[in-house]
């Protein structure tokens, strides 16, 4: 019997962590989002997955790389087109290639 008491208190532990810590509660809401979603999506666990991680506070640093990458992705888009612009311009003094060859 005490052995049963033990497991029993443990789960009790457990469940008082889950939610102290809002687990519990950021899966009732999931869940409910699900139960109301007037079409059920084809896969419930991608659909839970997708809310989890929705729901989670952003963490800043996270939100500091997402700044950064569309930083680097304007300047590489700049850097195409200079390089783009830069090309056309030295055609334009480069002699075509068969002259070369002649000389």
């Amino acid at each position: 019997m005490a052995h049963y008491k033990a497991a029993d208190s443990k789960r009790e532990q457990f469940r008082r962590y889950l939610e102290k810590s809002g687990v519990l509660d950021t899966l009732t809401k999931v869940l409910v989002a699900l139960y109301e979603e007037p079409e059920k999506p084809n896969s419930a666990l991608d659909f839970l997955k997708h809310h989890l991680g929705a729901s989670a506070p952003e963490n800043p640093e996270i939100e500091a790389l997402r700044l950064e990458v569309a930083e680097m992705k304007e300047k590489y888009e700049a850097v195409l087109e200079e390089n783009k612009k830069l090309k056309t311009k030295l055609a334009l003094y480069e002699p075509p290639q068969d002259e070369k060859h002649g000389e």
